[in-house]
């Protein structure tokens, strides 16, 4: 506990006072309560469906041992109630089994910042070892970064010596911290409004200023940022919502990139987007890109889903699907 900061603590112990009031025991320890709520948070997991859609919380004793990296050789997945441990890659005999306890799509600093506030520990792995190196800097710059003044440069910005400005790494051209302070504060005001918004079931209205905020985003951030990612991941959920496939195919298309950027090679996030846009792509007709989308969605979520999950056999029914419809229009054209 004592390594819980003062808003945290403040937190547990108003949680302990209200479950003392609705159970009213006369030997109920209030701070024995605080304590269990501090490490229910510091060991329960999120479970999630299929589709990484969180559905409740869980405590998995035997799970709970197993240590965090920012680069996990095993991700943490649930069939139901059951949780279920599956190697992303080769674990020799001997050791260890690693997961990542948080969204791994972000800078060094964030994720420490996340692993601190939530589960009080500093992260060693080979990812966080290398803050303030130069890789971390450049990777930090472009997650979480402004981009280049020249639309047609990608280049990543790094903060002037005086502090006045950002310089492109790749063309040298200089953004001021005003430019940059503006777009950000516009940015600000229309997520802020977008709450409000949302709170009044205003789904149009709330499409349209996410939009803005895209396109400001577009100029602030670089290409890979995870901010962009994420406004662009809003506009798909409320874009589906409202059923307009075509645009939400549009922006799921634009994270792909992202994804392969940010996430190893088999995580279920990146697995999960290709599944989303196979979808799309085939419900808009487009067979063919269903199909490679499909298929790059089997490749990975059948290493961390498994082959034999309902999830996993509802995937590969659809791909199978796709591919005779595709013979089938093939078949035909011949005739």
């Amino acid at each position: 506990m004592s390594d819980i900061d003062e808003k945290q603590l403040l937190l547990y112990a108003q949680i302990a006072n209200l479950v003392n009031l609705i159970l009213q025991w006369p030997e109920i320890s209030i701070n024995e309560i605080a304590e269990n709520f501090s490490k229910l948070a510091c060991n329960a997991h999120t479970i999630c469906n299929s589709e990484l859609r969180p559905l409740g919380t869980g405590l998995y004793p035997v799970i709970s041992i197993i240590n965090h990296s920012c680069l996990p050789n095993a991700v943490l997945v649930f069939e139901g109630r059951l949780a279920v441990v599956r190697a992303v890659q080769h674990v020799p005999k001997g050791a260890e089994v690693l997961i990542s306890y948080i969204e791994t799509a972000g800078s060094t600093m964030t994720r420490q910042k996340a692993l601190k506030e939530q589960y009080l520990f500093t992260c060693t792995c080979p990812r966080c070892i290398k803050l303030g190196q130069f890789d971390d800097i450049q990777e930090s710059a472009i997650l979480e970064g402004y981009r280049c003044k020249d639309d047609g440069c990608s280049g990543f910005l790094l903060r002037d010596s005086d502090d006045k400005g950002f310089t492109c790494q790749q063309c040298g051209l200089v953004r001021s911290k005003e430019e940059i302070k503006k777009i950000a504060s516009e940015v600000n005001i229309l997520s802020k409004k977008t709450l409000a918004l949302t709170s009044c079931g205003n789904h149009q209205e709330v499409v349209s200023t996410y939009k803005m905020i895209e396109k400001l985003q577009k100029k602030l951030y670089h290409p890979f940022s995870v901010n962009l990612m994420q406004t662009r991941e809003k506009l798909i959920k409320i874009l589906m919502e409202l059923e307009d496939w075509k645009e939400a195919l549009a922006y799921c298309q634009l994270t792909i990139p992202v994804y392969q950027r940010v996430y190893p090679q088999f995580h279920p996030l990146l697995g999960l987007q290709y599944y989303t846009c196979g979808k799309l792509e085939w419900f808009l007709g487009d067979t063919e890109n269903a199909i490679k989308s499909m298929t790059e969605a089997v490749e990975i979520l059948r290493i961390t889903h498994g082959t034999n999950s309902p999830f996993m056999k509802e995937l590969i029914l659809k791909l199978e699907e796709a591919q005779a419809e595709a013979s089938y229009k093939l078949s035909s054209k011949d005739e």
